[in-house]
Formats: C-alpha cells, sequence, structure tokens
C-alpha cells in the first residue's frame, strides 16, 4: 500500500513487470550486461522508482567503469531505501575510482551507522584513509 506523496510509482502491469526484473537479473548474471542495461533502462522509463531495477542499473554501469553515472542510479535507489547497505557500498567504492574520497567516507559513515561491523567497509576506509 502505498501512502499519498509516496514516491513509489503505483505500477499498472505489476505482473508483467515482475517478469521483466527477474529478466534483467537473468541477464546480469548471465554477464550479458548491454541487454540488461537497455533492458533495465526501458523499465525505468515506465516505472522511474523500482529500488531493485535502480541497483542494477547502476551495478551495470559501475562494472563498466561509469561510476558517475552509476553514482546518479545509486542517488536514485537511496531515495527509496536509504538505508540499502549495498547500495551506499557500491557507491562509496564509485567515489573511490573518482578520487572522491571525502564523498566515500560519508557513504562509508552512513553504512557503519547501519551496520558497524561491516568488514567491507572497514578495509576500503583504511584503503582512503592513506
Amino acid at each position: 500500500m502505498t501512502g499519498l506523496f509516496s514516491r513509489i510509482s503505483k505500477d499498472p502491469q505489476k505482473k508483467q513487470n515482475v517478469q521483466k526484473i527477474k529478466d534483467i537479473k537473468k541477464l546480469v548474471k548471465e554477464k550479458k550486461y548491454a541487454a540488461a542495461l537497455k533492458s533495465g533502462t526501458e523499465y525505468l522509463q515506465k516505472v522511474p522508482y523500482n529500488h531493485d531495477v535502480l541497483f542494477t542499473v547502476g551495478g551495470i554501469y559501475y562494472l563498466q567503469n561509469k561510476y558517475a553515472t552509476a553514482i546518479s542510479y545509486f542517488d536514485k535507489a537511496l531515495e527509496i531505501g536509504s538505508h540499502d547497505v549495498d547500495v551506499l557500498l557500491l557507491k562509496a567504492y564509485s567515489h573511490q575510482k573518482l578520487a572522491e574520497n571525502k564523498r566515500a567516507i560519508q557513504c562509508c559513515e552512513k553504512i557503519r551507522e547501519i551496520d558497524p561491523k561491516n568488514k567491507a567497509v572497514s578495509t576500503l576506509l583504511a584503503e582512503l584513509n592513506l
């Protein structure tokens, strides 16, 4: 159920779209990134606030070393789920790759608030503080 001011849009074709999301994830698993990216971006044109698809598309851009583009998708995903450690971690790594250490550290600090024992954050912070 969505509230009056919710950012999550109603999905009139929910059943077809659930299958489409499964198809996108299958393409990623098969490392067919170009097809997954095309399918994911087409899906987001119809349903712009799907957390999983935003994260998946951002992840593909990350794998393609398109970090700034990846961050834009991670930011949209975080508008929906601000406490998603996986999204925050990939966003932190993206900022690190762009030599935006201050922003990467901010992501790490947010992760620490959510998951104080996160090992990946400890490793990343050690690298950033060099």
